[in-house]
């Protein structure tokens, strides 16, 4: 795996790129606006709907509120809706598509201690009449829409920006460790039916997957120095502990230059843990 982290102008053609860490209990979008000649900014969106202006957060809640099987609210403007019997809520959805080998867990994370007083053993059943894929669509048509809006409400000429670009954007989504291609799938047919892609082969075309492990590794070594303590044949790990899972990966080093290249030491290991388990997952993987 090679990775860039000095800044260097972009000389590619122009495209947005959407990043979505869509997770368990919270979900954040990422893009940027690459053009020849710019030097690539990465921007967070930090405005939504249902979100009190001046909040500016950059992540919101992963939830989507029901009625008789119609999505009605998602995101910070569906917690109206947590506890009033007329409507179903549906979290912690993303537990649904996580494969057997993950599971060493049922427990589902804390979401929000206003609401979730007595955390439940079970993972939360859907709404009624409501199936998994039409939860996934619900929330991604309104993480796009939102992305969208915010998009061309703070970037410079950005409606017509969007106009002539917006059948190409390359969207990225970030997913756990242990997700295969039956996820992949289930997720690319998801974002047709949110409108985000316009077909099956569209969705081949412009979506594209990153482990949250990877997704780390980049992240922090954009942040620090790493040449203070990084050179070949060092071994770390990386580990990313997020609502619902646990992504651990070892890296070697293999080279510094001309650009940082990196080499996984052993198979990923992505599992359903709950924290207090953490410190008996951890010493599994050490000293296995």
């Amino acid at each position: 795996m090679a990775t860039q982290t000095d800044s260097q102008v972009y000389q590619g053609e122009e495209k947005i790129i959407v990043a979505i860490d869509l997770g368990t209990t919270h979900t954040a979008v990422s893009f940027a606006h690459a053009y020849p000649g710019s030097e690539v900014d990465v921007r967070m969106v930090t405005r939504w709907k249902g979100q009190p202006e001046a909040a500016g957060d950059s992540k919101i809640p992963t939830i989507v509120a029901y009625e008789q099987g119609e999505a009605i609210g998602c995101g910070a403007e569906a917690r109206e809706y947590i506890g009033d019997e007329a409507y179903e809520v549906s979290r912690w959805f993303k537990l649904h598509l996580h494969p057997d080998s993950m599971k060493i867990s049922d427990r589902p994370p804390a979401y929000d201690s206003d609401a979730n007083t007595s955390p439940s053993m079970e993972i939360p059943p859907l709404p009624s009449n409501v199936n998994l894929t039409k939860v996934y669509s619900d929330f991604m048509r309104y993480v796009f829409l939102g992305f969208r809006t915010f998009f061309q409400e703070t970037t410079p000429n950005g409606i017509a920006i969007w106009e002539r670009l917006s059948s190409s954007i390359v969207i990225v989504l970030t997913i756990p460790n242990g997700w295969d291609t039956r996820q992949q799938g289930f997720l690319k047919e998801a974002a047709q039916e949110a409108g985000m892609v316009q077909s099956g082969e569209d969705a081949e075309l412009r979506i594209e997957f990153v482990t949250e492990g990877e997704a780390s590794v980049h992240y922090v070594l954009g942040k620090v120095n790493y040449r203070t303590w990084l050179k070949k044949g060092t071994i770390f790990a990386v580990t990313d502990a997020g609502g619902s899972t646990v992504d651990s990966t070892l890296y070697v080093c293999k080279r510094l230059e001309p650009k940082l290249e990196l080499e996984e030491v052993c198979a990923s290991e992505c599992v359903q843990v709950s924290a207090d388990e953490l410190p008996v997952f951890y010493s599994k993987m050490t000293h296995s």
